[in-house]
Formats: structure tokens, C-alpha cells, sequence
């Protein structure tokens, strides 16, 4: 059976610009105008992924998503006009699976919910066998639990961030690059962005200098990033 894909947007052109594109790759679409009728909209179709913009009126699109991560794991793409925005966004949420900046090509569109749909219908990467609680420098991970402390004191974070912490720490002296990341957290193919990466990794060595710790990651430049010595310095 055909997927259906929620289009939620205040603009009405945009909405059917996409529309069309996505009837024409042989899927089905339903619109809403804003976000309060997303969301009854999710609940009364159950879509198999909802394309998202972030400026709506009545309920804006983070909003939308915060309440759909809490009731499940429904995929996202999210639209947006302006870059530095998303970074903010997909530094802090949880769980869109990827975005597409205004202006946008529909084909791209199109493009990136296909590969979000085969994502969702491929088998779930195998959970990671580590268990109990992985220390490295003065940070410490509880794997079962999925918490992160600093000399004892726990740092906050989104499941996203324990994830890509949990995958460099577990083997220190690897460099990993951004598609070798989106492969531990999601499993091959999962559609998101080098910069969705970068910006979760910006929003980790900020969480953790606030605690004094300010070697949490390091860069190798044009290969990916490492767990750094985790000293404090």
C-alpha cells in the first residue's frame, strides 16, 4: 500500500507544491495548515512520516515535534528558512531525521522522505551488547540507564548525544567520520545531514564546558571526530 506523508505548513503553495511532487512518486498526502491541526491530523491518519515547518502559527513545528516524540517515534523532516535555525534546532531536539532549508528543490524533498522510508522499513540496527557503566578520563557513561557524569555530577542530554558519545568513547583511539556516526546511532542509510551531526556535536561541548570540561571531542579535520582526553582542560 501507498505511504502516506503529512505535509504541515502555513503556506498553501508550498503545501501543494509538495503534494504534487510526492503524488507523483506514487505516495499519498494530506495537509495541515498549522500546528494544532498536524497534530490531530497525525492522530487521526497515522502517517508514515510528516514533513514539518518550523514557523507555523498556533502551534509552532518544535512544539509539534516535542509532542510527537513523547507519544512515539513518527519520522520528521523538517522545513525551515534559515540554516543557523535548524543547527539550533537539531542541536537541542531530540529526534527529527532529517531538514530541507527553504528554498527547496521538491525532487530533493521527495528524495530525503524516500530515504527516511527506507530507513523505517529496514530492520533496526542490533542494539549495542555494552552494558553497565563506561569510564573514560573523568567522564563517566551508564549505558543501561543512559546518563553522563563528570566527576560525579550528571550533564544532561538528549538521547542523540548520549548516543554519539557512547559510540567514541567505547573505542577511544578511533576516528570516526560523520557517516560512520549516523551508521552506529541509525544503521546504513538513515537520511541526515554531515551538519545534523556537527551541530549535535557543537551542543555536547557545550553541555559539558559548562561543567569544566572543555577536551570532551576533538576534530580531525577532513576525517571526523574522537573522544578527547576527557582531563578538563
Amino acid at each position: 500500500m501507498p505511504r502516506t506523508i503529512l505535509v504541515a505548513d502555513d503556506d498553501p503553495h508550498i503545501r501543494q507544491l509538495i503534494v504534487f511532487a510526492l503524488t507523483k512518486a506514487g505516495l499519498d498526502a494530506i495537509e495541515a495548515e498549522d500546528g494544532e491541526a498536524a497534530l490531530a491530523a497525525a492522530a487521526a491518519h497515522a502517517p508514515d512520516l510528516i514533513i514539518l515547518d518550523i514557523n507555523m502559527p498556533r502551534m509552532d513545528g518544535i512544539e509539534v515535534c516535542r509532542r510527537l516524540r513523547a507519544d512515539g517515534d513518527l519520522p520528521i523532516l523538517f522545513l525551515s528558512s534559515r540554516d543557523d535555525e535548524l543547527d539550533r534546532v537539531l542541536g537541542i531536539e531530540l529526534g527529527a531525521d532529517d531538514y530541507v532549508t527553504k528554498p527547496f528543490s521538491p525532487r530533493e524533498v521527495v528524495a530525503r522522505v524516500m530515504a527516511i522510508l527506507r530507513r523505517v522499513s529496514a530492520h533496526p540496527p542490533a542494539a549495542q551488547s555494552v552494558t553497565g557503566n563506561l569510564h573514560h578520563g573523568r567522564l563517566m557513561l551508564d549505558l543501561e540507564g543512559w546518563r553522563a557524569t563528570w566527576d560525579g555530577d550528571e550533564v544532561p542530554l538528549t538521547v542523540t548525544e548520549f548516543g554519539i558519545l557512547r559510540t567514541l568513547a567505547a573505542m577511544p583511539s578511533k576516528i570516526f567520520s560523520r557517516d560512520a556516526i549516523i551508521d552506529r546511532l541509525h544503521g546504513p542509510g538513515f537520511a541526515v545531514t554531515d551538519r545534523t551531526i556537527d551541530s549535535h556535536v557543537r551542543n555536547l561541548r557545550a553541555k559539558f564546558a559548562k561543567a569544566g570540561a572543555g577536551d570532551i571531542i576533538e576534530t580531525r579535520a577532513g576525517v571526523g571526530y574522537r573522544i578527547g582526553p576527557c582531563a578538563g582542560a
